[in-house]
């Protein structure tokens, strides 16, 4: 067994040695083609660096796609966040900006700007919402063009500040999604931040027929944490939950992730605590480099 396992590892370094140096081999091979033309990185060869550097990213994260994580209860989700707030200190608005960063770090690794300038933000009333908003002006900094759809608005902080930063940034706010095209004239994709792990129950209005008509939109989906309206762990069981493209779990995974069949999955919120890690035995993949975000198996 220790030899299977040895030939193994050695094989799997093989291999990422390979991978290195094919993509040292092609950047090379694409500087020696920018000189020839006299083009400086600024110009169209800039593109081959970035396609190159995307390629190369999504190669190195297959390290983490053999080391899923440890799928939580809803109960264990809500134990772990009321002990980052009470043992390790972490405050409400630090956390959503730590989430809401992640998620829009995940949205430019599958939806460049280039094509998916226009991102519309459904936020809910609860914390996953505040996540959107963040995650809205990480994307304005970022370079694309987010609207908001925010119908029910807390009226205490982080949910106030979290608005009024938003609006300080010339991002808009709209205050009905009637019908299909108000999703597609806003949004070349959707990013979903109206429930979190919390919720429970039925979908109740303005939200129920904005998840109807957002499944029968085109648009594609990024889900913060969990689907609106999936049961936390059983999944869409209603059938009128959300149908994403892109799942961004947030700390770990939650146990209706297994029904997920969407393209990308993504962990984003690097922030646990070794101890809390262990505690829970999360079993976290590693992040790359100074990532906040990896892609996940299926």
């Amino acid at each position: 067994l220790n030899q299977t396992v040895s030939r193994r590892v050695a094989a799997l370094r093989f291999l990422l040695s390979y991978l290195a140096f094919t993509w040292f081999v092609v950047v090379e091979a694409t500087q020696n083609h920018c000189k020839s033309l006299a083009q400086t990185p600024s110009d169209s060869c800039n593109s081959d660096f970035d396609a190159i550097s995307t390629s190369t990213t999504h190669l190195l994260m297959l390290r983490s796609l053999a080391r899923m994580p440890r799928l939580l209860s809803q109960l264990e989700a809500q134990r772990i966040d009321e002990e980052l707030f009470s043992d390790y200190g972490f405050s409400l608005d630090q956390l959503m900006e730590l989430a809401g960063l992640s998620v829009a770090v995940a949205v430019t690794k599958e939806y460049p700007v280039e094509t998916h300038r226009n991102i519309l933000v459904c936020a809910g009333p609860g914390n996953n919402g505040g996540d959107g908003l963040v995650a809205a002006r990480h994307l304005k900094l970022f370079g694309y063009n987010p609207t908001v759809f925010y119908p029910k608005r807390p009226a205490k902080q982080p949910f106030q500040g979290l608005t009024t930063q938003c609006t300080k940034m010339g991002i808009p706010f709209i205050d009905a999604v009637s019908s299909t095209q108000d999703i597609t004239s806003h949004g070349d994709v959707v990013l979903d931040a109206i429930f979190g792990f919390s919720f429970k129950g039925d979908v109740r209005a303005p939200f129920d027929s904005l998840l109807a008509l957002l499944n029968a939109s085109a648009v594609p989906i990024v889900a913060v944490d969990i689907p609106s309206g999936w049961d936390v762990e059983e999944g869409n069981v209603s059938g009128k939950g959300l149908q994403a493209d892109m799942l961004v779990s947030l700390t770990a995974p939650k146990k209706c992730a297994t029904h997920f069949a969407g393209r990308f999955h993504y962990l984003g919120g690097r922030f646990v605590p070794a101890a809390l890690e262990a505690k829970y035995q999360l079993q976290l993949p590693p992040y790359p480099g100074t990532e906040c975000v990896v892609l996940l198996a299926k």
